[in-house]
C-alpha cells in the first residue's frame, strides 16, 4: 500500500497528459480506447478511484450513465464540477468497497487503481461482484519506476475469477501519455461469465501398415519433440470429426490421400505431456497401398519418413505416442498415459512406465481366446504365416525361443515349433485341423492376396483364382502352405 495526500495532490493532478485530458490530441486517443473497451450500447458504468473524473467525463460523453466514486474529497468536489449537467452521480467512498449497496453495473473502469491496494484479490473478487451477467471490468495499470503491477500478475489475479480476460499494451502509444513512455502499461478487459466446461484438444494418429512394419515420421523444425519418431497426427479443427481429421492431416503429411472405409479404429488413449494439458487421442489404422506410396510432404516439419517393425519399434520416440503403438500391438482398446512433470517428452525404456490400460467389455462368454498351432520349421512359419496374418489386420504379439503369436482383437494365433512334436508336416485329411478360415475385407483384397501369396509361401489350391464360396452371399479362396497348413480366406 503507498501512502499518498490525494487532498493535496488535486489541485496539480490535470497537469499530467493523461490525467486532465486537457491535450485535444491526448483525449481523442482515450476516448478512442474507450469506445473499444466499452459496450457499444448505453451502460451502467462505475468509475472507480475516478480522481478528477476526467475519464468519467468522456465516458459520460459517449453516451454512458456514470456513478463514480474517490476517496479525496478534493478531487470528488473537481470531478463533481466536470461532470454537472451530465446525469453521472460523484460519491466520496473507498473504491476497494465502493459505496453502491445494492446497485449493479454493466462496466467498472479503474485507472491506475488496483495497485494501490493492499489486497487486490479480494478487491477484484468484490468488484466482480458488483457485475451484471456478461459485465465487464476496465483496468489500466502499469509499472513506473520500479513500482505498480505487473500484467502478467494482474491477469493471473483476474484468472481466478473469469476465463476471459483481454490485454492490451498501451506504452507504445505515445498519444495516451502525451509523451514517449518506456515502461510497462497496459489494459486488461475482463468479462463476467460463466466458467467454461471443461475443454480437451483432440488429436489423431495414423498407424500405417505395411505388414508388420509401421511408418514413422521424425519431427523437425515444429518446437515440440524435435528429432523424435512419432507417428502421423495432428488435431481435430472446429466442426471436423476424427475421421475427417485423420484423413486431412495424413494427406497433409505424408501426401496420402484416404477413403474413409480404409480407416479402422485402433486406439484411443486420453494423454498428458510433462507440463502440459490433457489431450484425447483416436488412433487409426490403414494398410499401405503400394500405389500411393506415402512421402514427406512437410519437410519443414518432418525430417524422415522410415517403416519400422511394430514388435521392434526404436526408442527414440515421443513417449505417447510409443505407448500407444505397444498397447496396439497388444491388443488395447483404451489407455490413460499421464506424464508427470518431470518425465521427458522422449521415451525412455528405464523411467516408469505410464500406460495404464482401461478394460474394454469382456469379451462373450464362449469366443475364441487363441489358436494354437505346432509348426515344425519356425522360421518358415514366422514368414509365411506372420505375412498371411499381417496382411489381414492381426499384430506381432507374443515372441519366445520356440514361437511366435500374432493378435486381433481379444484373440490371437499361435505358432509353436514345440519339442514334443511327432511328425514334419501338417496332414489336414487327418482327424484334426482341416483349415482355418479368415475373413477378408472385399473381393478385390482377396484377388489381391492370391496374386502375391506364392511369394510369401502360400500355394493357391484352386491356381485359376478364387473359387468356391464362404457361405451365402460370400466368395472364398484357398491357400496351402509347405507344412500342409490350410486357410480360407473369405470375402462379402
Amino acid at each position: 500500500m503507498t501512502t499518498i495526500d490525494w487532498d493535496a495532490a488535486a489541485d496539480s493532478f490535470d497537469e499530467e497528459p493523461d490525467h486532465g485530458l486537457l491535450d485535444p490530441a491526448v483525449r481523442s486517443a482515450w476516448a478512442q480506447r474507450m469506445e473499444t473497451w466499452l459496450p457499444t450500447t448505453r451502460s451502467e458504468v462505475l468509475d472507480l478511484g475516478c480522481g478528477t473524473g476526467s475519464l468519467a467525463l468522456l465516458v459520460a460523453g459517449q453516451g454512458h450513465r456514470v456513478t463514480a466514486v474517490d476517496r479525496s474529497t478534493r478531487m470528488v468536489e473537481q470531478a463533481r464540477a466536470k461532470l454537472a449537467g451530465t446525469g453521472s452521480e460523484v460519491l466520496t467512498g473507498d473504491a476497494g468497497l465502493p459505496p453502491v449497496g445494492n446497485r449493479r453495473f454493466d462496466v467498472i473502469l479503474a485507472r491506475h487503481v488496483v495497485w494501490l491496494m493492499p489486497d487486490p484479490d479480494a478487491v477484484l473478487r468484490h468488484w466482480f461482484s458488483l457485475l451484471r451477467p456478461g459485465g465487464r471490468l476496465v483496468l489500466i495499470e502499469g509499472v513506473w519506476n520500479g513500482v505498480g503491477l505487473s500484467a502478467g500478475r494482474l491477469a493471473a489475479l483476474l484468472g481466478r475469477h473469469t476465463e476471459s480476460v483481454h490485454h492490451e499494451p498501451l506504452a507504445g502509444d505515445a498519444r495516451l501519455w502525451g509523451k514517449e513512455v518506456h515502461d510497462e502499461r497496459y489494459a486488461l478487459v475482463a468479462r463476467l461469465e460463466p466458467p467454461r466446461r471443461h475443454r480437451e484438444v483432440v488429436d489423431v494418429h495414423l498407424i500405417l501398415r505395411r505388414g508388420p512394419d509401421v511408418l514413422l515420421a521424425r519431427r523437425a523444425g515444429t518446437g515440440y519433440a524435435d528429432g523424435l519418431l512419432h507417428a502421423p497426427s495432428g488435431h481435430a479443427e472446429d466442426g471436423e470429426d476424427v475421421r475427417e481429421a485423420v484423413i486431412r492431416e495424413t494427406a497433409e503429411e505424408i501426401g496420402v490421400v484416404l477413403d474413409p472405409d480404409e480407416l479402422r479404429t485402433a486406439l484411443v488413449m486420453q494423454h498428458k505431456g510433462p507440463g502440459g494439458n490433457p489431450r484425447m487421442g483416436w488412433f487409426f489404422e490403414a494398410r499401405y497401398d503400394p500405389e500411393r506410396p506415402p512421402r514427406n510432404a512437410e519437410p519443414d516439419k518432418c525430417s524422415e519418413l522410415a517403416w519400422f517393425p511394430l514388435d521392434a519399434l526404436p526408442d527414440d520416440m515421443v513417449a505417447y505416442c510409443r505407448a500407444g503403438l505397444d498397447g496396439y500391438r497388444t491388443g488395447e482398446r483404451f489407455l490413460i498415459h499421464w506424464h508427470e512433470d518431470g518425465d521427458p517428452v522422449a521415451y525412455a525404456p528405464e523411467a516408469a512406465g505410464r500406460a495404464v490400460s482401461l478394460p474394454a467389455t469382456a469379451a462373450p462368454a464362449g469366443g475364441v481366446h487363441h489358436i494354437e498351432l505346432w509348426v515344425p520349421d519356425l522360421a518358415e512359419a514366422e514368414s509365411d504365416w506372420g505375412w498371411l496374418l499381417g496382411e489381414l489386420g492381426h499384430v506381432p504379439y507374443q515372441r519366445w525361443a520356440r514361437g511366435r503369436s500374432w493378435r486381433r482383437g481379444d484373440s490371437y494365433v499361435v505358432v509353436e515349433q514345440s519339442p514334443d512334436l511327432t511328425g514334419d508336416t501338417h496332414d489336414r485329411l487327418r482327424p484334426g485341423l482341416n483349415h482355418l478360415a479368415f475373413h477378408v475385407r472385399d473381393r478385390e483384397t482377396l484377388a489381391a492376396l492370391v496374386r502375391r501369396a506364392p511369394g510369401h509361401g502360400w500355394r493357391p489350391l484352386h491356381p485359376g483364382g478364387p473359387a468356391g464360396t464362404g457361405g451365402r452371399g460370400h466368395h472364398a479362396a484357398y491357400l496351402e502352405n509347405a507344412a500342409g497348413y490350410e486357410v480360407e480366406l473369405v470375402a462379402p
